[in-house]
């Protein structure tokens, strides 16, 4: 769930306005449990504001990933895709059947990226973490034939 009151502060933070178009992305956004591509937030975000554009949805997108109340994530056609950000350090679990997202946190990984370090010679600043999985739902049709 994206927290509004966050998001509003943040782009005042960073002298952004909250404009009726960005608005309109927030809000198609934070109406949704699915992972959307920024076409599918374009078209949702369109029916709320209609003098809404394409760049303006991209721009958007940009700086609320910027400031954390979204997150970009894998769509199965290699596209990226969006998905709320709710959690500081969360990551998703994204059902490949229906493409709902839940956000969760724990990743306990430190092990492998002191190797990957080590290997490397990288340092490591961040990573994320993407899981793929059959929702609740979607596997419970799918045992009544669904």
């Amino acid at each position: 769930m994206i927290d509004r009151d966050y998001v509003t502060r943040q782009l005042v933070e960073r002298q952004f306005k909250l404009t009726r178009q960005r608005r309109a992305v927030l809000n198609a956004i934070a109406a949704s449990q699915v992972r959307m591509s920024a076409a599918d937030i374009y078209a949702r975000a369109g029916r709320e504001c209609h003098d809404l554009g394409l760049a303006t949805v991209y721009r958007t997108l940009d700086i609320l990933a910027e400031i954390g109340a979204i997150r970009r994530v894998h769509l199965v056609d290699d596209c990226e895709g969006f998905a709320p950000a709710a959690l500081a350090h969360g990551h998703h679990v994204i059902c490949v059947k229906c493409n709902r997202v839940m956000e969760f946190e724990g990743c306990d990984i430190s092990a492998v990226l002191t190797s990957a370090a080590r290997q490397t010679g990288f340092r490591i600043e961040e990573h994320w973490l993407e899981l793929m999985g059959i929702c609740g739902e979607c596997y419970s049709s799918k045992d009544k034939g669904g």
